[in-house]
């Protein structure tokens, strides 16, 4: 006798009860059977029962599912499922919808969820923070805290008593109050966390041993990643631990964004999917073979039932983890229509961006892909700046070669276009633009400013390897004045963990999988460099403070934004007339790269200088009035009246 069942109730494998448990697992219709086999631990061991599934019967297209129910309670023990193909069994796996695994990811785990809510969690409420106030903070568990268990040396010149971690390179490192500090110090309200689903890379049997990986390698989407909780052998301690992480950051009023790589898998071989539906969620090229978007062998097939699998996926993670928003590696490998449907799908207060590019050539034509160019076709979407970035700092393709902030002259309209929020704007000539040639934001808040991250060198170094015999004044000077063009633009400024320390990763590029004495976070540079450290949190606060900094509506921003006459290596504009309702009336902004200081013509009118070489301050730092004004080499200056 069959069953019959729909999609949606087979979209959770496994419903725990206390009576029984039901295990459900979508295959290909061309499947010849399934075992489902229990076990008492997650690894190791014989399976305790094996169990022949049944066929279920559904109408959805080349997809099958099998089921069964066992009586008895089941909480604590492991489970696998092996579907049959042909004559050849796939291989044991969790499934692709597992919620909770044992060590190492490979076989599924039975608990019961509810015991997992940490005190609160039914309370426990996103910070009701508007798309065109964030502040993003990139961080990686393990960069942000492994470093913080050594004491402070005692010669430092600043008496700062130093507070260590308890959970260095895990996620209760975020519940600590030296890290909610430090976040709402520096202004964050939005932390933006490497991949936390459970990847493959790291060893999770072996966690004594010094192990590195950013994580873009997945495994269960489901799962949080077993390395950064405490204790990877029991399932729901890191499903406990993930949430108490989240309750601590809401609490503080910081919004945690997952970043999540739906675009590849670690591999096609021995992943859930490909042992329960083979090839079903991969594109291949016209010739057979696996199309390589991604960079990393293979590209997922968003077009196709993973769509719907990855919409399923995110609305879990917001009901189930309460996750405020998503990054989405590599967006320019999914299609348009299901990154819409996300959107749709998901609250309107979860922000949701990505990256506007893929990695190589994808099996769809760019003009279907979620790309920077189709951001305007992608309401509610935010992507990556790469046009500001690069112009700023130089192209990623050559770490040698400067721009900007290396006196280089000529990158002014892409800044330009960076400080409008990439919208149309009728004093932003985008023939002169480095890479979009015409506005690719319908509003500013679906442009991600920044001029560093993970994927790249960090701020330092880059300046560092792209101006030959930098001092370390300049080096200051530069690096400050590359973070006020992003503070002072008008799409949502990200920053990456570390650089309000002059963080340097010793000039790697690509430390996916580099040493923590790489990676890690030196929180000494807060004390050896307390000048960064101040300027960062007074411009963090003078954005948040002023309106006219993120007025989040393009019509605002054509009304109230106007650039000043542009010189080489300078760009300054006018946030003019109360701009998004801000108190002061008029607001100038100069970026200058040059080595030597520039006169530019201002507004006739008395201001109060707020910013000025290495120096923020909201109440005023001087006072200056006149139609003309000169700004220090390397160096912004911000003023009003």
């Amino acid at each position: 006798m069959s069953i019959l069942v729909s999609m949606t109730a087979v979209s959770q494998n496994v419903i725990y009860t206390p009576q029984s448990t039901t295990f459900s697992f979508n295959t290909l219709k061309s499947a010849k059977a399934a075992v489902l086999r229990i076990y008492d631990e997650g690894t190791g061991g014989k399976a305790v029962k094996t169990v022949k599934m049944k066929r279920a019967k559904h109408d959805d297209g080349p997809m099958a599912a099998y089921v069964t129910t066992l009586k008895g309670d089941l909480k604590d023990k492991f489970y696998t499922v092996d579907v049959k193909y042909g004559k050849k069994f796939m291989g044991e796996c969790p499934g692709p919808d597992a919620r909770a695994v044992g060590v190492n990811g490979q076989r599924g785990a039975i608990i019961d969820m509810a015991d997992t809510d940490p005190e609160g969690w039914a309370s426990d409420a996103r910070p009701a923070i508007a798309a065109s106030d964030l502040v993003i903070y990139e961080m990686h568990h393990r960069d942000f805290s492994i470093a913080r268990n050594v004491d402070l040396d005692p010669g430092m010149p600043v008496k700062i008593k130093r507070v260590s971690s308890q959970y260095p390179g895990k996620f209760l490192a975020l519940t600590e109050p030296w890290a909610i500090n430090h976040l709402k110090a520096l202004g964050v309200n939005a932390v933006h966390i490497l991949p936390s689903f459970d990847f493959a890379s790291i060893d999770e049997t072996r966690l004594d041993e010094p192990q590195y990986n950013w994580g873009y390698d997945p495994l269960n989407y489901n799962v949080p990643e077993g390395s950064y909780s405490t204790n990877p052998y029991k399932p729901e301690v890191r499903v406990r631990e993930f949430k108490l992480m989240v309750q601590a950051l809401h609490k503080a009023g910081i919004k945690v964004i997952l970043d999540v790589v739906y675009n590849h898998m670690f591999s096609v071989e021995g992943n859930s999917f490909q042992k329960t539906m083979p090839d079903a969620i991969f594109r291949k090229t016209a010739d057979g073979n696996y199309s390589n978007g991604s960079g990393c062998g293979n590209e997922t097939k968003s077009e196709g039932w993973f769509g719907d699998y990855m919409l399923k996926s995110v609305k879990y993670w917001v009901d189930e983890y309460h996750i405020d928003g998503f990054r989405f590696d590599l967006m320019g490998v999914h299609d348009i229509a299901t990154m819409n449907k996300i959107r749709a799908a998901l609250p309107s207060d979860i922000f949701i961006y990505g990256e506007g590019w893929s990695a190589g050539s994808c099996a769809l034509p760019a003009e279907q892909l979620g790309m920077k160019a189709n951001v305007p076709r992608m309401p509610g979407i935010a992507a990556f700046c790469d046009d500001m970035r690069d112009a700023l700092r130089g192209p990623f393709s050559d770490d040698h070669k400067g721009a900007f902030l290396a006196g280089i002259a000529g990158e002014e309209e892409s800044i330009k276009a960076g400080i409008a929020g990439c919208i149309e704007h009728p004093q932003v000539d985008y023939s002169k633009v480095n890479y979009s040639k015409k506005p690719w934001c319908l509003e500013p808040t679906q442009m991600i400013a920044y001029v560093s991250c993970h994927d790249d060198m960090c701020l330092v170094d880059r300046l560092k390897a792209s101006i030959p015999g930098l001092s370390e004044e300049e080096l200051v000077s530069l690096d400050l004045l590359a973070q006020t063009a992003v503070l002072t633009s008008q799409g949502v400024p990200f920053m990456l963990s570390g650089e309000e320390l002059l963080r340097s990763k010793k000039g790697v590029h690509n430390s996916y999988n580099s040493p923590d004495s790489i990676n890690e976070l030196d929180w000494n540079g807060a004390y050896l460099h307390p000048q960064v450290w101040s300027y960062y949190c007074n411009l963090v606060k003078l954005r948040k403070h002023h309106p006219a900094f993120h007025m989040g509506s393009a019509e605002q921003v054509r009304k109230h934004l106007e650039f000043l006459p542009t010189q080489d290596c300078v760009v300054a504009f006018c946030l003019k007339d109360n701009a998004g309702g801000d108190s002061w009336n008029d607001i100038v902004v100069v970026l200058n790269s040059n080595k030597t200081p520039v006169r530019v013509d201002v507004p006739q009118g008395r201001y109060t200088v707020v910013c000025t070489q290495e120096q923020v301050q909201e109440d005023g730092l001087a006072t200056f009035s006149g139609s003309t004004v000169e700004v220090a080499p390397q160096s912004a200056l911000i003023m009003h009246q």
